[in-house]
């Protein structure tokens, strides 16, 4: 269930009321009249089941609320109660199916802006990538990938695409490109300084690494990987399973091919580099593939979903 809280002009309740009553899937409807102070209007209190979310929240953008007051909507994690229950019953679909694209498109505008935190993820990510490369370790390398936070980007480039938004997607392409970019540059300087220091050598590079040889050495499995990866991480979005999104992290190596190519350029090793750098380019190709054909078909089978119940409930 989700929670909305409006904030509504007092000669626009009367509306905002009756989209609620006429909406399946609502409940627990209040009123409060006058107790907004900035903006000055109503309060207008409501629980919707998640699959009749995405039609309210349009229903409410075509009145005009969120410009002329506000629209706030929370996820409930415990309702105990039967009118809940009947709400969730009468609402066409599935709550697991139904994707909020008003909060997808929040989540990952935001997730998709070049911040100074954003640039400090992805360039610590790759720095701590650089030392489970040249180690070995692949300890390193799954720590590297679940503290990469590139995968925010992506997603917000596949919502652009399926919303054509090209702007949003350009942005979202350079946060992308200039995280990895700024990332390879710093890593390339913490190579040399750890070189200094005789913590990185050449030779450790050269040797073999059984662990985490395969970041240079792009195939097709990298690809099916990258294609799985990003439809998993796509519906862990739409259906707010972080704890999917976590795995889909450290299953797709584009954080450590960023650190090895920034490593072996700085060692003169150009065919690591270039093997790491189409790894990068693999994976990222892959993921913003699956995540824009799922987004294409979850907006498509739910929306041929939703005629279907319309169509049936006509009848009766």
């Amino acid at each position: 269930m989700l929670h909305l809280r409006l904030i509504t002009p007092s000669d626009r309740t009367d509306e905002v009321v009756q989209l609620i009553e006429k909406t399946v899937g609502t409940t627990h409807l209040a009123v409060l009249g006058g107790a907004a102070r900035n903006p000055r209007g109503d309060v207008v209190l409501c629980d919707v089941a998640r699959e009749a979310g995405d039609e309210l929240l349009a229903g409410l953008r075509q009145l005009g609320i969120d410009e002329c007051g506000s629209i706030a909507v929370e996820n409930i994690d415990l309702s105990l109660s039967k009118r809940a229950d009947k709400a969730e019953k009468e609402a066409p679909g599935e709550a697991a199916d139904a994707v909020l694209w008003e909060q997808l498109a929040d989540a990952t505008h935001e997730e998709s802006t070049l911040s100074v935190t954003y640039l400090a993820f992805i360039t610590l990510a790759t720095m701590i990538a650089a030392c489970g490369v040249v180690l070995d370790n692949a300890i390193l390398i799954v720590g590297a990938m679940a503290v990469g936070p590139e995968f925010g980007p992506l997603a917000g480039f596949c919502t652009a695409l399926v919303h054509r938004q090209p702007r949003l997607a350009l942005r979202s392409l350079t946060a992308l490109l200039m995280g990895f970019a700024v990332a390879m540059v710093v890593t390339l300087g913490f190579s040399y300084f750890m070189e200094a220091v005789g913590l990185f050598t050449d030779k450790l590079l050269r040797q073999d690494r059984p662990n985490t040889g395969f970041i240079y050495a792009p195939d097709w499995f990298s690809f099916i990987v990258a294609l799985l990866a990003g439809a998993a991480g796509t519906l862990s979005l739409t259906s707010a399973k972080s704890g999917a999104l976590v795995g889909v992290a450290i299953s797709v190596t584009t954080v450590p091919a960023a650190a090895n190519a920034a490593v072996a350029f700085s060692y003169g090793q150009y065919n690591q580099a270039k093997g790491s750098t189409e790894q990068l380019l693999l994976n990222l190709l892959g993921i913003a593939v699956a995540g824009t054909l799922t987004l294409l078909a979850q907006k498509f089978f739910w929306a041929r979903q939703r005629d279907r119940i319309g169509a049936r409930s006509g009848r009766v």
